[in-house]
């Protein structure tokens, strides 16, 4: 469904009066087959909403190829524009109309039927949770009912392929929980393929069949979260001790299941290293403490987290790069592209393109 090849995007910018080029997309190549759930993930400034507005045309590539649904979108892109289905982080809709009404201005846009549109309108808001809302202003709505019409707008004309840019970004938990309800429910109800970005660790986890991680414009990993995981050097254990005296013989223990260059720290009474397959070794490990006498306070094992995957590959903590910025002053998380100078935009569309 997306085949992209040495994507670039660069924005011409202005500090005083010196131009300068930043390359906010750096050679991106992504692969996204049908009926994936692909989480794309990355601090802000990585370059994920300037990825996804070259894929869905909104923005030309400085450089690179890319093909979506089968259409090239320099070339093609009326042709992606009506594959594909893409709800940004501002959403779609108006405020001040009714919420039937712009599902239905939004499906004929596609040049869709009125009683087509309006009967799949009504399919899909018994679907996302939203019966009894047909006639509701979205600035009447929740958060999470807003999201969810962002998303019916984006569904209404049975797009192959959805973009959810930020879907659940300022919603409270459970309105988080019930949509990533629905957006499984994308692919296993109606098959679709959804190319999803997210600052959220634990979504990208649950959501994704495989994740993509971005950073500072260039992809640097794609796999299952699983195997992200697994190129992580193990399980965390934490032994606290009831005695910290013995700390020292109880490091040389875990010791002997740490693999590679990783080290044992020794924190008063807790001693800690990175085991493989730590459930595997726990067992043994508490024979040997108590065949030593070191009794425990308690135990803990942590699985390692995407967080700890993106410190790996980058040498920093994605929670903390989230608040960094791109070299223009703005977070990549924004619907606008920074001020620039001379930046062709032809595949953006016209008014006439966008009702053919």
């Amino acid at each position: 469904m997306i085949e992209a090849r040495g994507l670039v995007q660069t924005f011409q910018t202005r500090q005083g009066r010196q131009k300068a080029e930043v390359r906010a997309v750096d050679g991106v190549d992504l692969d996204v087959a049908e009926g994936e759930v692909v989480g794309f993930l990355g601090p802000n400034g990585a370059g994920k909403t300037t990825t996804l507005r070259m894929l869905t045309t909104l923005l030309r590539p400085t450089a690179g190829t890319a093909r979506v649904a089968g259409y090239d979108v320099v070339h093609q892109s009326v042709q992606v524009r009506r594959s594909i289905g893409y709800v940004s982080q501002a959403g779609g809709a108006f405020s001040g109309a009714r919420a039937g009404d712009e599902v239905v201005d939004h499906g004929m846009l596609y040049g869709l039927p009125r009683g087509v549109v309006e009967q799949r309108g009504k399919e899909l808001f018994e679907q996302m949770d939203l019966p009894g809302l047909w006639t509701r202003m979205p600035k009447n709505m929740s958060g999470g009912q807003k999201r969810r019409l962002d998303i019916v707008m984006g569904l209404i004309h049975e797009p192959h392929l959805v973009f959810l840019d930020e879907p659940t970004t300022g919603l409270d938990p459970q309105a988080r929980a019930n949509l990533w309800e629905h957006i499984r429910g994308l692919r296993d109800r109606l098959g679709v393929t959804v190319l999803l970005t997210t600052h959220y660790l634990d979504e990208a986890d649950a959501l994704s069949d495989r994740i993509v991680i971005i950073d500072r414009g260039r992809v640097v990993a794609s796999d299952t979260a699983d195997n992200l995981k697994s190129q992580v050097a193990g399980d965390l254990v934490d032994l606290e001790l009831a005695d910290a005296s013995l700390a020292s013989r109880a490091a040389e223990r875990l010791g002997t299941l740490v693999a590679g260059r990783d080290v044992v720290e020794v924190d008063g009474p807790h001693v800690r290293a990175r085991v493989p397959h730590a459930g595997r070794s726990l067992q043994g490990l508490l024979r040997d403490l108590d065949g030593a006498g070191i009794e425990l306070e308690s135990i803990g094992v942590l699985r390692p987290t995407l967080d700890d995957v993106f410190l790996t590959l980058t040498g920093r903590s994605l929670r903390d790069a989230e608040s960094a910025t791109d070299p223009t002053g703005r977070t990549d998380d924004g619907d606008r592209e920074p001020a620039v100078v001379g930046a062709a935009t032809p595949s953006t569309p016209t008014t006439g393109e966008a009702v053919r």
